[in-house]
């Protein structure tokens, strides 16, 4: 019998729902305080993780749920990016 692998799940900070790690982008707060995308998901620091939708993202934008969960200010740019991996994502 093979072991059918344990798939790593996150909980979205916006929709708390738990779902796979491929389906949300990491959103990185490292020691240095800055914020960034962290698409691999490998990078240090404290991550919140968002689901691949754009509605979430606007959501996080209006709410400042990230700014909460990262304890840290999060710059315009930031949610462009965001934005942009994920009509990226769709369009593949």
């Amino acid at each position: 019998m093979v072991q059918k692998r344990k798939v790593p799940e996150r909980k979205c900070v916006v929709t708390n729902e738990m779902k796979p790690k491929k389906e949300l982008i990491r959103v990185v707060r490292n020691k240095e305080g800055e914020v960034f995308v962290d698409p691999t998901g490998k990078k240090n620091g404290r991550g919140a993780y968002l689901t691949k939708d754009l509605e979430v993202i606007e959501k996080a934008e209006k709410t400042g749920v990230l700014a909460r969960q990262l304890n840290a200010e999060i710059d315009s740019s930031v949610y462009e990016e965001l934005k942009q991996v994920v009509t990226g994502a769709k369009n593949e």
